[in-house]
Protein backbone atom coordinates (compact mmCIF):
# COMPACT_ATOMS: atom_id res chain seq x y z
CA UNK A 1 0.00 0.00 0.00
CA UNK A 2 1.43 3.36 -1.03
CA UNK A 3 1.15 6.36 1.29
CA UNK A 4 1.54 10.03 0.48
CA UNK A 5 3.94 11.91 2.75
CA UNK A 6 4.77 15.57 3.25
CA UNK A 7 6.57 16.92 0.20
CA UNK A 8 4.67 14.62 -2.17
CA UNK A 9 1.24 16.20 -1.79
CA UNK A 10 -0.34 19.08 0.16
CA UNK A 11 -0.57 18.60 3.92
CA UNK A 12 -4.18 17.42 3.71
CA UNK A 13 -2.98 14.32 1.86
CA UNK A 14 -0.27 13.30 4.34
CA UNK A 15 -0.77 9.68 5.39
CA UNK A 16 -3.51 9.01 2.80
CA UNK A 17 -3.36 6.14 0.35
CA UNK A 18 -3.00 6.98 -3.31
CA UNK A 19 -6.56 5.80 -3.95
CA UNK A 20 -7.90 7.96 -1.12
CA UNK A 21 -6.11 11.01 -2.53
CA UNK A 22 -7.45 10.27 -6.02
CA UNK A 23 -10.99 9.86 -4.68
CA UNK A 24 -10.71 13.21 -2.88
CA UNK A 25 -9.81 15.16 -6.00
CA UNK A 26 -12.40 16.97 -8.07
CA UNK A 27 -13.33 15.16 -11.29
CA UNK A 28 -11.79 16.42 -14.51
CA UNK A 29 -13.41 19.66 -15.64
CA UNK A 30 -15.46 19.24 -18.79
CA UNK A 31 -15.16 21.95 -21.48
CA UNK A 32 -18.19 24.21 -21.66
CA UNK A 33 -19.19 26.92 -24.13
CA UNK A 34 -17.70 30.31 -23.35
CA UNK A 35 -19.96 32.96 -21.89
CA UNK A 36 -21.04 35.69 -24.26
CA UNK A 37 -18.99 38.89 -24.07
CA UNK A 38 -19.58 42.58 -24.81
CA UNK A 39 -18.16 43.90 -28.07
CA UNK A 40 -16.49 47.32 -27.97
CA UNK A 41 -14.47 49.22 -30.54
CA UNK A 42 -12.07 52.12 -30.30
CA UNK A 43 -12.03 54.68 -33.11
CA UNK A 44 -9.05 56.98 -33.73
CA UNK A 45 -9.35 59.76 -36.31
CA UNK A 46 -8.90 63.51 -36.67
CA UNK A 47 -12.05 64.62 -38.55
CA UNK A 48 -15.70 64.66 -37.55
CA UNK A 49 -16.74 63.29 -40.93
CA UNK A 50 -14.44 60.27 -40.53
CA UNK A 51 -15.72 59.55 -37.02
CA UNK A 52 -19.31 59.78 -38.24
CA UNK A 53 -18.72 57.49 -41.21
CA UNK A 54 -16.82 54.98 -39.09
CA UNK A 55 -19.57 54.81 -36.47
CA UNK A 56 -22.26 54.42 -39.12
CA UNK A 57 -20.25 51.66 -40.82
CA UNK A 58 -19.62 49.82 -37.53
CA UNK A 59 -23.34 49.83 -36.77
CA UNK A 60 -24.04 48.42 -40.20
CA UNK A 61 -21.54 45.66 -39.49
CA UNK A 62 -22.25 44.78 -35.84
CA UNK A 63 -25.69 46.20 -35.11
CA UNK A 64 -26.94 49.05 -32.90
CA UNK A 65 -24.70 50.66 -30.32
CA UNK A 66 -25.72 51.11 -26.71
CA UNK A 67 -22.95 53.37 -25.37
CA UNK A 68 -20.45 55.88 -26.68
CA UNK A 69 -17.57 57.56 -24.88
CA UNK A 70 -16.55 61.20 -25.20
CA UNK A 71 -13.75 61.88 -27.65
CA UNK A 72 -10.42 62.41 -25.95
CA UNK A 73 -7.25 63.77 -27.52
CA UNK A 74 -4.90 60.99 -28.50
CA UNK A 75 -1.92 62.93 -27.21
CA UNK A 76 -0.04 60.58 -24.87
CA UNK A 77 1.87 59.03 -27.76
CA UNK A 78 2.71 60.03 -31.33
CA UNK A 79 2.58 56.41 -32.49
CA UNK A 80 0.02 57.02 -35.27
CA UNK A 81 1.02 60.53 -36.35
CA UNK A 82 3.35 59.38 -39.16
CA UNK A 83 0.50 57.35 -40.67
CA UNK A 84 -2.48 59.54 -39.86
CA UNK A 85 -1.23 63.05 -39.19
CA UNK A 86 -1.68 65.31 -36.14
CA UNK A 87 -4.77 66.27 -34.14
CA UNK A 88 -5.94 62.71 -33.46
CA UNK A 89 -8.66 61.82 -30.97
CA UNK A 90 -10.04 58.53 -29.72
CA UNK A 91 -13.52 57.43 -28.71
CA UNK A 92 -15.04 54.06 -27.81
CA UNK A 93 -18.40 52.53 -28.64
CA UNK A 94 -20.15 49.38 -27.44
CA UNK A 95 -22.75 47.25 -29.18
CA UNK A 96 -26.05 45.83 -27.99
CA UNK A 97 -25.50 42.37 -29.42
CA UNK A 98 -23.29 40.11 -27.32
CA UNK A 99 -20.73 38.00 -29.13
CA UNK A 100 -18.81 34.78 -28.59
CA UNK A 101 -15.20 35.55 -27.57
CA UNK A 102 -13.86 33.25 -30.28
CA UNK A 103 -15.27 35.68 -32.87
CA UNK A 104 -12.68 38.32 -32.00
CA UNK A 105 -10.11 37.35 -34.65
CA UNK A 106 -12.61 37.55 -37.48
CA UNK A 107 -13.98 40.83 -36.13
CA UNK A 108 -10.49 42.33 -36.13
CA UNK A 109 -9.97 41.27 -39.74
CA UNK A 110 -13.33 42.82 -40.66
CA UNK A 111 -12.46 46.15 -39.00
CA UNK A 112 -9.07 46.15 -40.73
CA UNK A 113 -10.90 45.80 -44.05
CA UNK A 114 -13.33 48.54 -43.00
CA UNK A 115 -10.42 50.91 -42.37
CA UNK A 116 -9.38 50.48 -45.99
CA UNK A 117 -12.96 50.95 -47.19
CA UNK A 118 -13.25 54.23 -45.27
CA UNK A 119 -9.91 55.41 -46.67
CA UNK A 120 -11.21 54.70 -50.16
CA UNK A 121 -14.53 56.41 -49.48
CA UNK A 122 -12.71 59.64 -48.60
CA UNK A 123 -10.27 59.21 -51.52
CA UNK A 124 -7.28 59.42 -49.19
CA UNK A 125 -3.86 57.98 -49.92
CA UNK A 126 -2.92 57.66 -46.25
CA UNK A 127 -4.64 55.93 -43.35
CA UNK A 128 -7.33 58.13 -41.82
CA UNK A 129 -8.96 55.90 -39.20
CA UNK A 130 -7.84 53.25 -36.73
CA UNK A 131 -10.41 50.72 -35.50
CA UNK A 132 -9.59 48.65 -32.40
CA UNK A 133 -12.17 45.98 -31.52
CA UNK A 134 -12.18 44.13 -28.22
CA UNK A 135 -14.56 42.74 -25.64
CA UNK A 136 -15.50 43.10 -22.00
CA UNK A 137 -15.94 40.24 -19.59
CA UNK A 138 -17.16 40.87 -16.03
CA UNK A 139 -13.50 40.89 -14.99
CA UNK A 140 -11.48 42.47 -17.80
CA UNK A 141 -11.10 44.19 -21.16
CA UNK A 142 -9.45 42.19 -23.95
CA UNK A 143 -8.40 43.93 -27.16
CA UNK A 144 -7.44 42.42 -30.52
CA UNK A 145 -4.14 43.22 -32.20
CA UNK A 146 -2.10 41.96 -35.15
CA UNK A 147 1.15 42.82 -33.34
CA UNK A 148 2.90 40.08 -31.37
CA UNK A 149 4.53 40.71 -27.99
CA UNK A 150 5.58 38.64 -24.99
CA UNK A 151 2.32 39.08 -23.06
CA UNK A 152 -0.06 38.58 -26.02
CA UNK A 153 -1.84 35.33 -26.74
CA UNK A 154 -2.14 34.01 -30.33
CA UNK A 155 -5.75 33.46 -31.38
CA UNK A 156 -5.99 32.64 -35.08
CA UNK A 157 -5.36 34.15 -38.52
CA UNK A 158 -2.50 36.31 -37.25
CA UNK A 159 -4.52 38.00 -34.51
CA UNK A 160 -3.53 38.16 -30.84
CA UNK A 161 -5.43 38.85 -27.63
CA UNK A 162 -4.16 41.74 -25.51
CA UNK A 163 -5.40 41.82 -21.91
CA UNK A 164 -5.79 45.58 -21.45
CA UNK A 165 -6.92 46.00 -17.85
CA UNK A 166 -8.90 44.37 -15.04
CA UNK A 167 -12.01 45.61 -13.29
CA UNK A 168 -11.46 46.14 -9.57
CA UNK A 169 -14.66 47.01 -7.69
CA UNK A 170 -15.63 50.41 -9.12
CA UNK A 171 -12.39 51.20 -10.88
CA UNK A 172 -9.99 49.90 -13.52
CA UNK A 173 -6.76 48.16 -12.58
CA UNK A 174 -4.01 48.92 -15.08
CA UNK A 175 -1.34 46.36 -15.91
CA UNK A 176 2.32 47.02 -16.69
CA UNK A 177 1.54 46.94 -20.45
CA UNK A 178 -1.76 48.87 -20.37
CA UNK A 179 -1.78 51.55 -23.08
CA UNK A 180 -1.22 55.08 -21.70
CA UNK A 181 -4.65 56.49 -22.56
CA UNK A 182 -6.42 53.51 -20.94
CA UNK A 183 -4.89 54.54 -17.63
CA UNK A 184 -6.40 57.19 -15.38
CA UNK A 185 -9.94 58.42 -15.85
CA UNK A 186 -10.13 59.26 -19.57
CA UNK A 187 -12.42 56.33 -20.36
CA UNK A 188 -13.02 54.88 -16.91
CA UNK A 189 -16.62 56.08 -16.62
CA UNK A 190 -17.42 54.68 -20.07
CA UNK A 191 -16.05 51.20 -19.40
CA UNK A 192 -17.68 50.99 -15.98
CA UNK A 193 -21.02 51.98 -17.52
CA UNK A 194 -20.64 49.42 -20.32
CA UNK A 195 -19.82 46.78 -17.72
CA UNK A 196 -23.09 47.60 -15.93
CA UNK A 197 -25.03 47.28 -19.18
CA UNK A 198 -23.29 44.00 -19.93
CA UNK A 199 -23.83 42.39 -16.53
CA UNK A 200 -27.50 43.39 -16.73
CA UNK A 201 -27.73 41.66 -20.11
CA UNK A 202 -26.15 38.52 -18.66
CA UNK A 203 -28.69 38.51 -15.84
CA UNK A 204 -31.57 38.87 -18.29
CA UNK A 205 -30.24 36.01 -20.43
CA UNK A 206 -30.08 33.51 -17.56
Amino acid sequence: MFLWFAGDRPSAAVGMTAQAVYDSLDPMAEPKPFSLVKLVCGVIASRDSVFDWAVQSLEGMFGPMDARSPRRSFDLTDYYEKQMGPGLARMFVSFERLIRPEELSDIKLRTNALEREIQGHFHEEKRIVNLDPGYLTPAALVMATAKDFSHRIPLQKGIYAHLEFLFHKNSLKALSWTYPDFRGDRYEAFFLEVRKIYTSQLSENK
